[in-house]
């Protein structure tokens, strides 16, 4: 972890990823995904809330033509453990019929959601469809999901901030913060 200069909130241990490694990082996935969709119009696919953040740094960064679109997943609820099935409570407005798609995501944790979402993708007959994550925590996997790319891949500890949240509370920290074990519940 490192040393932030400023004052961490309450509920905060530490910073896992700084402001300037996500910045760096997030330059170095742009690199890649514009290598290898050059010539072509992906469709860039993030789930809410979580992933808007990272998705939107990264498509200042690609420099391409792309379109976006968004899903909402529901597992969580308020709380830091998935609280039931995976349910998708947003859909798409494009057709993904025959299009290069890129899942966008925040973090990949116990592969649940994602593999949710990549197989209902799958069943819509894109022409490629991929995976980027920011974060991943393969301690947690229960699904075998394939993450082409991935930008960090991190310990089995709760993070927010950079849109991760917390009982919709952090998402604004410029950095990925690690949550204190013992947190009070997202209402204190």
């Amino acid at each position: 972890m490192m040393p932030m200069p400023r004052e961490l909130p309450p509920n905060i241990e530490g910073v896992l990823i700084s402001e300037q490694e996500l910045e760096r990082r997030v330059g170095e996935l742009a690199s890649a995904i514009s290598a290898d969709y050059a010539g072509r119009r992906p469709l860039l696919v993030a789930p809410l809330k979580g992933a808007f953040v990272f998705l939107a740094d990264l498509i200042r960064r690609l420099g391409m033509p792309l379109e976006v679109d968004f899903v909402r997943l529901a597992s969580y609820g308020a709380g830091t453990e998935p609280s039931g099935p995976v349910r998708l409570t947003k859909d798409l407005e494009t057709d993904i019929a025959g299009r290069d798609v890129l899942i966008v995501e925040d973090i990949v944790d116990t592969g649940e959601s994602l593999g949710y979402l990549i197989e209902a993708l799958q069943r819509r007959s894109p022409a490629s469809l991929h995976v980027c994550a920011l974060l991943d925590k393969p301690e947690r996997r229960r699904r075998d999901v394939r993450v082409d790319y991935r930008g960090f891949t991190i310990p089995d500890r709760f993070v927010v901030g950079y849109g991760l949240d917390c009982g919709e509370k952090y998402r604004e920290l410029p950095y990925v913060g690690i949550m204190k074990r013992e947190t009070p519940s997202p209402s204190e």
